[in-house]
């Protein structure tokens, strides 16, 4: 409560804190806009009938679970998202431009950032129009279905995009945290109530006599999840880093230091890449033929199936070594102690310091898929486990905790060093 009333006290963080709420207040009142040429009676209809559709789920988690809502804002930041995924995966040695321009400083970062955009929008027009096509082939929710209608509600789709990135830009210069994280905390936030009314209506209201106990068991479940997840996503590995002076000695006491090695390096990356590859098959054939592959693809690799939720968990476990090492890499971090004159104790510098990183990245990078790992299955196993108690819409976990956990620390870090560094301007300025 005294931070809360610390933040309120200083002038310039409560205008960031106003103007943060008065952008996703903007953002809200356009989730509630639809798109044209929707026939809103039929949509009502398929919404009901996606609510367990895995593919919409994780589209949801990054677009702000407003997909199937249709709204200007539909696709969420969701483009944007998966261009710098891309970018950035080219941008590892794939592309030699690309990885020049990760190496040039702040401006080729804004150029980076410039090619990123563009690809989103390419992106958000594919899925824009993809998706209509689909959905309507499926519940014929669009009232009229010419070329032109369809160029120009993936127009009106796209255009709710880059409007949302440049609230995101807004919030991130003029408000706190990051403004594109904020969007999606804002639109997994704000499904969660409707979320715990499922669970109670099919628990407690159509549950029976033990429905009490089962919705009981839900909401501390729940917690236990948020505080877990909370847990893991500031555990690290501290690795001590000893300091040499100019003249090759040693700096004892103060030269101490330790490089952080992150738990769960990757957050939740490779739960994406998991669910886009094991989808990205039966949408392809959902578009040119749905004969006996389609239908085995359909059948097993979901994740409402033993056998798709085996290879989900699976993938999931690769992917999370994948990209830790995408993310951190022991090389680099070996050539910056020598840079730095500083190195690991009791390990000589060069190669053995890229091998013990390495063994130490892999030794914790297993606690962090296993972690990954079962956060993202549980929405899917336990309405097994419980023979369907829990739907598979309002069951816990998944990455959407994950991300709310991980915005909400990271936002709060962010205010706490905004208003230290005011303190000590405000101790200065006497």
């Amino acid at each position: 409560m005294r931070f809360i009333t610390d933040l309120f006290k200083n002038k310039e963080i409560r205008i960031r804190i106003i103007f943060t709420l008065a952008m996703l207040l903007l953002y809200r009142l356009g989730t509630v806009v639809p798109v044209p040429n929707v026939d809103s009676v039929k949509l009502s209809g398929m919404v009901s009938a996606l609510e367990s559709n895995n593919l919409v789920g994780m589209m949801n988690i990054l677009g702000g679970g407003l997909l199937q809502s249709l709204s200007i804002f539909s696709l969420g930041v969701g483009p944007y998202i998966t261009a710098s995924i891309i970018v950035q995966l080219l941008a590892m040695d794939v592309i030699p431009y690309l990885t020049e321009l990760t190496k040039s400083g702040q401006s080729g970062k804004q150029q980076l950032d410039r090619i990123t955009r563009y690809l989103g929008v390419v992106l958000a027009y594919v899925q824009a129009i993809g998706i209509l096509y689909v959905f309507n082939s499926q519940y014929g929710i669009l009232l009229s279905t010419t070329p032109a209608d369809y160029f120009f509600m993936g127009t009106v789709m796209t255009a709710g995009t880059m409007f949302l990135l440049w609230i995101a830009d807004q919030i991130t210069t003029k408000g706190v945290g990051n403004g594109t994280s904020l969007i999606i905390f804002a639109g997994i936030v704000s499904a969660m109530p409707n979320s715990f009314v499922s669970a109670f209506n099919a628990m407690v209201t159509n549950g029976g006599s033990l429905g009490w106990l089962w919705f009981t068991l839900y909401v501390i479940s729940f917690i236990a999840i948020i505080i877990l997840v909370t847990f893991m996503s500031g555990a690290v590995r501290k690795i001590s880093i000893q300091y040499t002076s100019s003249a090759g000695g040693t700096m004892r006491g103060k030269g101490m230091n330790h490089l952080p090695l992150m738990i769960n390096s990757a957050s939740v990356i490779p739960v994406i890449f998991a669910g886009a590859i094991m989808q990205a098959p039966i949408i392809a054939l959902s578009w040119v033929n749905q004969g006996s592959v389609y239908q085995f693809l359909s059948t097993y690799f979901v994740t409402s199936h033993p056998v798709g939720l085996a290879i989900y968990a699976v993938l999931t476990i690769a992917f999370t070594f994948f990209y830790t090492h995408l993310q951190v890499d022991p090389e680099k971090i070996s050539e910056d102690f020598a840079k730095n004159n500083s190195y690991i104790p009791g390990v000589r510098p060069g190669k053995d310091t890229k091998n013990y990183i390495s063994t130490i990245l892999n030794r914790i990078t297993v606690l962090g898929a296993l972690f990954l790992t079962f956060i993202a299955v549980l929405p899917h196993i336990l309405p097994m486990i419980t023979d369907g108690r829990i739907p598979a819409s309002t069951a816990i976990g998944g990455t959407g905790i994950i991300i709310v956990v991980g915005v909400a620390l990271e936002t709060v870090k962010e205010l706490k060093g905004r208003l230290t560094e005011r303190s000590y301007k405000g101790l200065f300025s006497r």
